[in-house]
């Protein structure tokens, strides 16, 4: 997705001349993004790679606001890809663009189209072959910026004293410090957390969003600022009244909407492909389904919890952070009792405390003076009852339970060695046999971790009692 320019540093124009000779085509940055993002899309291309359930519903959102060349917000609450999906257009920038690499122009200005008095001035006194081009690469196009602490000389500039004590007139542009959204002229700026913006740098914005110029303390300094802007906000703060001025929401081009996905499996996709751990080394790892269906599960229940602030979401962050907590229990089981390869258990859930407060904020009204450790503890088995339920109505697990009425009890837990849950399951019936049907596996951790599963999920059926002292857990039949 480039211009037609060369791209070998040897080949490429190096002064204005030559970029002449090349055909180089100037462009909005704006353009040059509809450009390519409609070769991408007619070519069929992966048009966001690693966006994972946003092909159907925010995709399409962001690719009517390129072809119509808005500025745009992404809205959603925290944990929903918003920073992510703003940094994933700088693929549709061509690879390099050239520009006046003049000492003193503070701005990558365009060859054809020069903004700033210091690069007209240069281009009005020396030839074309005097004047040197440079390439600026496409990841440098793009700024990004948190709201909270950001001033009006931050992003859009300020008076500088030190060129006034020179005798620089403050009427010209000569005494400006440009900010981040004017040294992004012909680049993409983004801003994170909108509403916690401060009011004067909203009012700044008016004029960059709808005129496309700078106006910096009153003084009548205009630049033709060529740049695609982009928001993110939370909807419980941006349609809180008085957060955003409703000018400023009027001057945004689109706004694209995320949500979580839609469905658990897609989730699991999500969490296997941004938790990067590695479940190879000196010590494996094997995570069961059932296992990545629970982490998931837990944070799915904690979205539709009545003790957890709906309005502030739980983030993709949640599930990723304890899908690495249950991994390093299991790993650190492997390593005392020199047990390979390590498999995580329901047992292991027990340590996503430490993964898990902090990120849930209660609903104070819903939860009813509860801690956050007994929100966790209500949402971690709701989950097991919904994930286990599934595998009931698959495996017909239910016929287990029965076998507790004899006065059985299995005792588990996290430091247990795999080998002693089959000898502890020798009195037990073959009809234990399908509980394996879970995860068809022979390996002994395997089979310990489905023995958990199905246990913990007996218990949250009610189907079984359960009592816990200094890390064990015993089930027994009520």
């Amino acid at each position: 997705m480039t211009e037609a320019a060369p791209t070998h540093s040897s080949t490429k124009p190096k002064n204005l001349q030559e970029l002449r000779a090349s055909g180089w085509v100037s462009k909005s940055v704006k353009r040059e993004l509809h450009d390519n993002f409609l070769r991408a899309l007619a070519g069929d291309d992966d048009l966001f790679p690693g966006i994972v359930g946003y092909e159907d519903t925010v995709i399409p959102e962001i690719s009517i606001a390129l072809l119509a060349s808005h500025d745009m917000l992404f809205l959603g609450e925290k944990g929903q890809g918003k920073s992510r999906m703003m940094r994933a257009l700088v693929r549709f920038l061509d690879e390099e663009i050239p520009y006046l690499d003049i000492p003193g122009v503070p701005l990558h200005e365009d060859p054809y189209h020069p903004m700033t008095t210091a690069a007209k001035k240069f281009l009005a006194t020396h030839s074309p072959e005097e004047t040197p081009i440079s390439w600026w690469k496409r990841e440098d196009r793009y700024a990004e910026r948190l709201s909270p602490g950001t001033k009006f000389a931050d992003i859009i500039g300020e008076i500088d004293p030190a060129k006034l004590a020179t005798g620089v007139s403050m009427s010209t542009e000569d005494a400006l410090h440009f900010g981040l959204i004017p040294r992004m002229h012909r680049g993409i700026f983004a801003m994170n957390e909108l509403p916690e913006l401060d009011e004067l740098v909203q009012v700044g914005l008016f004029n960059i969003l709808e005129e496309r110029d700078v106006q910096i303390r009153g003084f009548p300094v205009r630049f033709e600022i060529d740049v695609l802007i982009l928001f993110s906000a939370n909807p419980s703060t941006y349609n809180r009244s008085g957060k955003v001025i409703p000018q400023l929401k009027d001057r945004i081009g689109s706004v694209i909407h995320t949500h979580y996905p839609r469905e658990r499996e897609l989730g699991i996709k999500i969490l296997e492909q941004e938790a990067k751990v590695d479940l190879g080394g000196d010590y494996p790892v094997i995570v069961p389904y059932f296992m990545k269906e629970l982490i998931e599960q837990i944070t799915v229940q904690a979205r539709k919890s009545k003790y957890i602030d709906q309005a502030s979401g739980v983030s993709a962050r949640f599930s990723i952070a304890n899908y690495g907590a249950m991994i390093a229990s299991a790993r650190q089981r492997s390593v005392v009792l020199k047990e390979k390869p390590a498999v995580p258990r329901i047992s292991d859930l027990g340590h996503l405390y430490s993964s898990s407060l902090g990120k849930l904020e209660l609903d104070l009204m819903g939860s009813h003076q509860m801690s956050e450790r007994q929100v966790l503890d209500a949402v971690i088995a709701e989950a097991i009852r919904t994930v286990f339920t599934q595998y009931v109505e698959e495996h017909g697990l239910q016929e287990i339970a029965e076998i507790f009425g004899k006065g059985v009890k299995i005792e588990v837990g996290d430091m247990l060695p795999s080998a002693q849950y089959s000898e502890r399951l020798k009195r037990v019936p073959p009809v234990w046999d399908k509980a394996f049907e879970v995860n068809a596996a022979s390996d002994p951790a395997v089979r310990a971790s489905c023995v958990e599963f199905v246990l913990a999920g007996l218990y949250a059926l009610d189907r079984i009692s359960r009592s816990q002292q200094h890390g064990q857990i015993r089930y027994e039949i009520e």
